[in-house]
């Protein structure tokens, strides 16, 4: 049986992925006080003493939320650290699968239903998203290192504080009025389904490296929070505190389609009354008034 490294052990992803595989693999999660992915010895040693069939890194340094205290300056060298540590060792694992972002396409040049051949069009200006494309140009001439480009992602570990389907629903569990800064677009994946798709990378023999992982299917934010009005049968204002759209976020899945014959994403509106739901049992986790400073 294949055994996991997953990286990033406390964050949304990496906490989905390990309940969601955990029947299927033995599963090592790690944060960064099992293993410093910063430190460049460490790290070879450790995976060389383990030998892992399959790395799932999702650890990420991320200064893009209100309340982070990390250094903005800091995320491109420590993403890239964190990454190439991992990656030079790639005679000492089976494969790596890491998850990139619509970001390395270049913000300012987003439009709908991108691409896999769109990347490299244009170099991203911010250090989140020049660090993914550093990572994918990597990845592009390994023979086991595999990107999973992320669009919206959403599930029920994901930080209610800031991400836009699980703040909406804690929103409307708390009887409070819906507010969206500004209407936008996105192309939203639930995490079961991206569990799904790790397991066909973990077991498969996918024909290429880079895969948009996304439903295909992109939804305004004012449209979703209709739709989690409803769920919730209850009586709730939607305040846009901004006019306007803002550009589509989207992605084409063709190509990963192609090979997952047969793939059913599960539909948004299914999706996200699982997530309500899931709220509505574990309020407490939920701290009010940092829902109404979001």
């Amino acid at each position: 049986m294949q055994k996991l490294l997953i990286t990033g052990g406390d964050g949304f992803i990496a906490r989905s992925l390990a309940e969601g595989l955990a029947d299927d693999f033995p599963i090592e999660s790690a944060n960064r006080q099992v293993l410093d992915l910063t430190d460049s010895e460490k790290v070879a040693d450790y995976l060389k003493r383990n030998r892992f069939d399959t790395i799932i890194h999702t650890a990420t340094y991320d200064a893009a939320p209100y309340f982070s205290t990390k250094d903005p300056a800091q995320v491109l060298e420590q993403n890239l650290r964190m990454f190439f540590n991992i990656a030079r060792c790639q005679d000492d694992f089976g494969k790596m699968i890491y998850f990139g972002s619509g970001a390395e396409f270049g913000r300012d040049h987003w439009h709908p239903k991108m691409s896999e051949d769109y990347f490299g069009a244009h170099v991203p200006e911010d250090q989140y998203g020049l660090s993914k494309y550093i990572m994918t140009q990597h990845a592009r001439l390994s023979s086991n290192i595999y990107n999973l480009r992320i669009f919206g992602l959403f599930g029920k570990y994901d930080d209610w504080r800031y991400r836009f389907i699980p703040n909406t629903c804690c929103q409307a569990v708390f009887d409070m009025p819906i507010t969206i800064y500004r209407d936008a677009v996105y192309d939203f994946l639930f995490i079961d389904d991206l569990v799904r798709i790790v397991r066909w990378i973990i077991s498969g023999q996918p024909s290429r490296n880079i895969y948009n992982a996304c439903s295909g299917r992109a939804y305004g934010f004012k449209e979703l929070a209709e739709t989690i009005v409803e769920i919730s049968g209850k009586n709730l204002d939607i305040n846009l505190k901004q006019k306007g759209r803002g550009r589509e976020y989207s992605g084409d899945n063709a190509l990963l389609l192609q090979e997952l014959n047969g793939f059913q994403f599960t539909p948004i509106r299914e999706s996200i009354q699982q997530l309500y739901q899931w709220y509505q049992q574990h309020r407490h986790l939920i701290d009010r008034t940092e829902l109404l400073a979001a």
